[in-house]
């Protein structure tokens, strides 16, 4: 009986890594794995980009309280399996290289499916997952597993492309590198559609066991309830400083190919690679956190990440230095994803009531995911005003800044709970 409870629990996780990765691959690794291929076959500039990832995080933005609210009344499964099809949905219209406005419409589109009916639900059933004792397991399985998912499908997508694409990358036209990149799409559509079928057939509403209690009380009591803990200011802080530290890997393709002068496919391959080291990271931080303190590790993430930001702000890292690119590289991505391995496994730390989750994620997403809005169109002017490594310096000083603030509220966050300090 406790092995199958056991197995049940593992294919549950399975559905909630899955899920939680392909609800995200049409709107942001499409272009964080292809960045220069991404701009060229839909013709835009960063900034462009930028303001398509603006739109989604303004949607988004009034999308995580509400959803969050909605998350404490509702199945994980029903709301979870709704958003994946309505996802899959909008890939298709994407793989028509639908117009710049068109675009904005479904970068708004994806915000909602992605966040009002996904988000808090996703992270409340990680949560009860965890239970008391393995909050740092669960979440660092989550996001360990997710970037499991992401590297897999990026190189799958990688893939798709070079054998669909006939001639030499430099070569080849506009329209050939759509037509080959559309088939991406059209997998990536299909794999989002699938994985809501088993969320959807598998994931059972008694496998996430839930505290309703809080189905009966009201929202705005809920709300200043949670907005009286000072963690969960220091938890927005937390995360937004970290979620620019994920916005920075969206151009890790692109450094790729502006500064280090790799081609298209080369630099999809960094985009790639540098996925595998989310799970690696992910999974050994979840491991050591329960054993230790999430605390501790979430300190040391923003060491590590401010250390790296530093490095490429120098500008020293310029074509031919290959071995330094890709240690630096590391450095940069284990401070990362240390962090955002995390910062949702100390809720409880923070003193959230599980019944309250969805609230209080929505509540801290507000303002975490608010890069969602500004970090992308920053990065798009600077990236295409001042051309060359400049552009990326000043990127990275702006990564810079937020470590080094992110430091600073996860010291006060550790000292306020009592947790390290």
């Amino acid at each position: 009986m406790a092995r199958s409870i056991t197995k049940n629990k593992f294919f549950v996780l399975i559905l909630l890594i899955l899920s939680g990765e392909f609800i995200y691959f049409l709107p942001y690794v499409l272009s964080r794995v292809f960045r220069p291929t991404f701009l060229d076959v839909f013709q835009l500039t960063n900034f462009q980009l930028g303001s398509l990832f603006s739109v989604y995080g303004i949607v988004a933005l009034l999308s995580y309280v509400y959803g969050g609210i909605i998350t404490d009344k509702f199945s994980p499964r029903k709301l979870m399996s709704s958003a994946l099809f309505l996802t899959a949905l909008g890939g298709i219209v994407l793989s028509t290289y639908p117009s710049f406005s068109t675009l904005k419409i479904l970068y708004g589109y994806w915000g909602f499916t992605s966040v009002f009916l996904f988000w808090g639900a996703m992270i409340k059933a990680t949560r009860v997952w965890g239970g008391d004792n393995n909050q740092g397991k669960a979440f660092g399985f989550l996001d360990g597993g997710r970037g499991i998912v992401a590297a897999f499908m990026g190189s799958i997508g990688v893939f798709i492309f070079s054998i669909i694409l006939t001639t030499e990358i430099e070569s080849s036209t506009v329209i050939e590198r759509q037509e080959a990149f559309k088939y991406v799409i059209l997998f990536s559509s299909f794999m989002v559609a699938f994985i809501g079928l088993l969320v959807w057939i598998f994931l059972s509403d008694n496998d996430q066991e839930q505290d309703h209690s809080s189905k009966n009380h009201n929202s705005l009591v809920n709300i200043k309830h949670v907005l009286k803990n000072e963690s969960i200011w220091l938890l927005m802080i937390i995360i937004m400083c970290a979620y620019v530290g994920y916005k920075v890997t969206d151009i890790y393709s692109l450094y790729a190919s502006e500064v280090m002068l790799f081609d298209q496919i080369e630099s999809a391959k960094v985009g790639s690679i540098q996925l595998y080291l989310r799970p690696i990271v992910c999974i050994v931080i979840g491991l050591l956190a329960d054993k230790t303190k999430n605390t501790f590790w979430i300190i040391f993430g923003f060491s590590i990440m401010l250390f790296g930001a530093l490095i490429f702000s120098l500008g020293y890292i310029s074509s031919g230095m290959n071995y330094i690119f890709f240690l630096s590289l590391l450095v940069l991505a284990v401070g990362t994803y240390s962090v955002r391995a995390l910062y949702f496994a100390v809720l409880k730390q923070a003193n959230v009531p599980l019944a309250l989750t969805g609230t209080a994620v929505g509540l801290i997403s507000v303002v975490g995911y608010s890069p969602d809005i500004f970090a992308g169109p920053v990065m798009g002017y600077l990236l295409d005003t001042y051309s060359g490594i400049l552009g990326h310096q000043y990127v990275y000083v702006m990564l810079t800044v937020f470590s080094f603030i992110g430091l600073i509220a996860s010291l006060r966050f550790a000292f306020i709970t009592k947790k390290y300090l």
